[in-house]
């Protein structure tokens, strides 16, 4: 079966990294797991593979293209993943091979080593992934995938330490990017994050005895397991027999947890380090209206992302909020290329406006971001056709000038709208009446910041606004990719 093939809209967002899903000390952990996949379905729509242990059966795994629903409901599959121990991986390709996946770059990854068998799944990208594989492959290593993950698993193999989590420790001293790690043994459930925590990792517990892992604390939530805590930057938790072990294999680091979590890839009935995903999108809007206000007569989000940030907006501005533009719940993806006149109806085939509400009305229209801006120009046209008698623009995040190299898939820099115009050529190229982005600071402020981001020592990996990369992206730049001069921390990196 060939992968779901992208809607042409699609390539106009920041997609999703991957979810990761893991559980033990539970019957049938398979179940929790693919439940817990599919509420992490919006991180990855590509792939997902599930890995489980069980003592009379050993390890068995199932991995499959397109949606959860579609292929881990199924009990004739369920039934050949049995065990109380298990992990799971949902996956959009940000390294290795995108738009021809093979079902061996599908996580989660097995070896076999001897002291008995360890699955892993990723959530990130690996900036060194190059040269980790050219070294490996020189000294034998053979590599079955496309995924920079898989380094990890043969790094694993090279070290001498006695246990797997041991030699996790060694593996991932080794590897520098961004990540999220779990892992399984015969016995044990594992987790850890990078030294600066760029990508995210909950604890969660069910029932008296069993525990999970997750990308995000929605996918507690649809299992009944108890929200325990966030795994902390740099930490390695290592499960067993109804306890958590945990150690700190990179030493103290600061956090650097991406913000664009925040503003639209996590789900926004998750909690991030305290605090409602969706309160602070709502808080984003709040911003917006602050500091970009504009008479009008109808705040109207672009679904559903801009939602939050549109509610909040109204709510600071006095302007009425509308559903202006309504999502066609049911398009999703395809399995076959649309045809050049489908692709010619473009936005169309997803949103549709509502004509009632819109006519004779100055609009604003709320979004999360802008990446190469086709999208923002479809959007204004429908709404003009409308009747509108105004479009005004309100983003709810900076301008997105800077690739991430984190484990998001974004554009070449130069594809992206915001390195190669000014925000006032932004709003003619758009063709709006006008355009404003919240500010960075008001981004850190919507995420409780007070003060703002910290000029000296930021917060949060902002790298895709600012282009202040906290991990030197070593492969890109072998590749000729040039840093923003004056990079923090990666330009110290970089000359080491």
């Amino acid at each position: 079966m060939q992968p779901f093939l992208a809607h042409p809209f699609d390539s106009d967002r920041l997609h999703e990294e991957c979810g990761i899903f893991g559980a033990i000390g539970v019957l049938d952990a398979s179940n929790f797991v693919a439940l817990g996949l599919h509420a992490l379905q919006h991180r990855g729509q590509e792939a997902g593979g599930i890995v489980t242990h069980d003592p009379e059966h050993g390890f068995n795994s199932a991995h499959r293209f397109g949606y959860v629903r579609d292929n881990f409901t199924k009990p004739e599959l369920m039934s050949t993943l049995p065990g109380p121990l298990a992990i799971g991986h949902v996956r959009y390709s940000t390294a290795g091979t995108k738009a021809n996946t093979a079902i061996r770059d599908v996580q989660p990854f097995f070896g076999e080593f001897h002291m008995g068998g360890c699955a892993i799944a990723h959530n990130g990208n690996i900036t060194n992934a190059a040269a980790l594989r050219r070294e490996l492959i020189e000294r034998g290593s053979i590599f079955q995938s496309s995924s920079d993950s898989e380094c990890i698993i043969h790094l694993m193999a090279r070290s001498i330490q006695r246990n797997i989590p041991e030699r996790m420790k060694d593996a991932l001293r080794r590897v520098e990017g961004a990540f999220s790690v779990i892992a399984m043994t015969r016995t044990k459930l594992i987790g850890v994050r990078d030294a600066l925590g760029v990508r995210p990792l909950v604890v969660g517990r069910v029932g008296e005895d069993g525990y999970v892992l997750a990308s995000e604390t929605c996918a507690l939530d649809i299992i009944g397991a108890e929200f325990l805590r966030e795994v902390e930057p740099g930490e390695m938790v290592v499960i067993s027999k109804g306890k958590i072990e945990s150690s700190r294999p990179f030493g103290p680091s600061t956090g650097r947890f991406c913000i664009f979590e925040h503003v639209y890839f996590s789900r926004p009935d998750s909690i991030i380090g305290g605090r409602s995903v969706y309160e602070t999108r709502r808080q984003i809007g709040v911003e917006l209206a602050r500091e970009a206000p504009v008479e009008a007569d109808l705040v109207c989000p672009v679904p559903d992302s801009g939602t939050p940030a549109a509610i909040g907006y109204a709510q600071e501005s006095g302007i009425p909020y509308g559903m202006g533009i309504i999502r066609n719940q049911y398009m999703g993806r395809t399995f076959i290329e649309p045809s050049e006149q489908i692709r010619n109806m473009g936005v169309r085939l997803k949103l549709n406006v509502n004509r009632a509400l819109i006519a004779g009305k100055r609009v604003v229209l709320v979004d999360d971001s802008v990446v190469r801006g086709t999208t923002s120009r479809k959007i204004k046209d429908m709404i003009l056709d409308a009747g509108a008698a105004e479009v005004h623009f309100r983003i709810a995040s900076p301008p997105t000038a800077w690739p991430c190299f984190y484990g998001v898939d974004t554009p070449d820099r130069d594809k992206l709208l915001a390195a190669n115009m000014t925000p006032d050529e932004m709003r003619e190229w758009i063709g709006v009446d006008s355009l404003s982005f919240v500010s960075l600071d008001g981004l850190y402020r919507a995420v409780g910041e007070a003060e703002g981001r910290s000029k000296t020592c930021p917060q949060y990996c902002d790298a895709c606004f600012s282009g202040d990369y906290p991990v030197a992206p070593f492969d890109q730049l072998e590749r000729g990719f040039r840093m923003k001069v004056g990079s923090e921390t990666a330009v110290k990196q970089a000359a080491e």
